[in-house]
């Protein structure tokens, strides 16, 4: 009973995490919520787990959920690297356009980085 109290709180944190995640990222949120949602479920009604389990070939209900959650860690892990991904992309095109810029801007005014007179 301890546990279930104690894993209940920890994933009602989450669900209220996912909650405020909706209104940045939809799909996460949702995602996420239901992710949280199913394991509030499965702690409170673990026979089910068991019994989803043995439909699926798996042995044990813990089993289900670990794999589950290998399968949505990895999931997360890929939606990470591709937003950085991406960021690391922005950086590179916005330092390109700031260089490009002074470049010019240096070139019209007729000072250049190298001249002593003007740092």
């Amino acid at each position: 009973m301890i546990a279930q109290v104690f894993l209940t709180l920890l994933l009602l944190v989450a669900l209220t995490y996912a909650w405020i995640a909706t209104s940045r990222a939809p799909a996460i949120g949702v995602t996420f919520g239901l992710v949280v949602l199913g394991g509030l479920y499965f702690v409170w009604v673990p026979s089910h787990a068991i019994a989803i389990a043995n439909r699926l070939g798996i042995g044990r209900g813990v089993d289900l959920v670990l794999y589950v959650w290998v399968v949505f860690t990895i999931l997360a892990i890929l939606n990470l690297h591709l937003s950085n991904r991406a960021l690391l992309d922005r950086i590179t095109e916005l330092a390109r356009r700031i260089a490009i810029s002074d470049a010019k801007d240096s070139i019209a005014s007729g000072k250049t980085k190298d001249d002593p007179e003007h740092p």
